[in-house]
């Protein structure tokens, strides 16, 4: 007698988690998809509770959100050399974020 067990896989979609990072990694074009970015990312935010996907959106605007206040904050500040050094700060940060999001997703871990 042969007996099997059946585990209950919960499968979530995980496609808008790819095509939103794949939108933060085009942040070289004028920041436009890292805008559009968040924005489908702060329309999606009342759909999903818990669970994987939810905390990789909240990674992802959180890094949207820190990385437009980095850009915008070189911007303002006055010295040349400081300003440079927090976009190149800024953009070395966001990279590590998008590449760290993006390979916990594929694996199916939370951020």
């Amino acid at each position: 007698m042969t007996t099997t067990t059946t585990y209950a896989a919960k499968i979530e979609d995980r496609s808008l988690g790819h095509l939103l990072y794949a939108l933060m990694s085009g942040f070289p074009l004028l920041l436009l998809p890292v805008l559009l970015s968040l924005f489908i990312n702060v329309s999606q935010r009342q759909t999903l509770n818990n669970g994987l996907l939810a905390s990789h959106l909240r990674w992802q605007r959180h890094s949207n959100i820190i990385f437009i206040g980095l850009l915008a904050l070189g911007y303002w500040v006055p010295v040349t050399w400081l300003s440079l050094s927090i976009y190149l700060f800024g953009i070395i940060w966001f990279c590590h974020r998008i590449l760290k999001g993006w390979l916990s997703l594929l694996d199916g871990l939370e951020v």
